[in-house]
Order: C-alpha cells, then structure tokens, then sequence
C-alpha cells in the first residue's frame, strides 16, 4: 500500500465523518422542531379543555337597539378580553365595550370573573355567541 492509497482512505474518512456531522445536526434540528411543535400543541389542547365561558344574562333595548350581555370564566384557565370575539345573528361585531368586574381598562378575565359586554345591534338578534382566543364558544338566545 502506498501513500495514494491511505491519502485517499483518509480522505474519504475525513469527507464521510463531515457529512454525517451535518446529516446529524440537520436530524437533530428537525426532531427538536418537531417536538417542540407536539409540546404547543398539547399545551394548547390542555388550555382549551380547562377554558369554559357561560352567558349568563342577555339584554336588548329596542328603543335604542342597545345589546348586554354577561359572560362568566367557568373554566381554570385566564382569558385574555381582547382575544374574545362577539357574534350577534352570526354577525362578527367590532366596536363593543367591555368590563371585567366593572374595569372598563383590565385585558385580563379570570377565572369565575364576569364580563360584561356593550353593543349596538339593529335590528334585533335571535342569537349572540361569544368566543374566547381559545376556541371555546358559548351562544344565548336574545
């Protein structure tokens, strides 16, 4: 055997070694993504099995179309107010006001805590349905 040969033996040594340095860092990348990814999405599951929101009472005045409805965190999980969206006759509402056991300023709804939001729908509704960010709905007939 001469010089050619073990050069070449090394070579392809050092070149084979190389490579399954970056096959193992790309492998080892991926699967952590991956199960990142597993973890958020059962961090989110186990959030929205522990959320429960409940209307309690709705309100329409028709003289000046003006909707109320409270809404109670039954669940353990803390909601954030600005994530809440409000449907009125399957309509997407913008505009309402909130207050979480009266503060008009607080994001934060927790647990066995009441909202109360503050609309005006014309015409009447038949139904609102109030969703939290995550996921959880509850719907009232007006």
């Amino acid at each position: 055997m001469g010089f050619s040969v073990s050069g070449s033996a090394a070579l392809i040594f050092v070149a084979v070694f190389i490579g399954f340095g970056m096959f193992y860092s790309a492998a080892a990348n991926s699967t952590e993504m991956v199960q990142d990814a597993r973890e958020d999405r059962s961090d989110r599951q186990l959030e929205r099995t522990n959320t429960g929101i409940e209307i309690t009472t709705v309100n329409y005045d028709t003289s000046s179309t003006y909707l109320n409805v409270t809404v109670e965190n039954t669940g353990t999980t803390e909601l954030s107010v600005s994530d809440v969206d409000v449907l009125a006759e399957n309509d997407y509402q913008t505009g309402y006001r909130t207050a979480v056991q009266g503060n008009t300023t607080t994001d934060l709804w927790l647990p066995r805590e009441t909202m109360a939001i503050n609309m005006t729908v014309s015409p009447e509704p038949s139904g609102v349905t109030i969703v939290s960010g995550t996921g959880v709905a509850a719907t009232e007939v007006v």
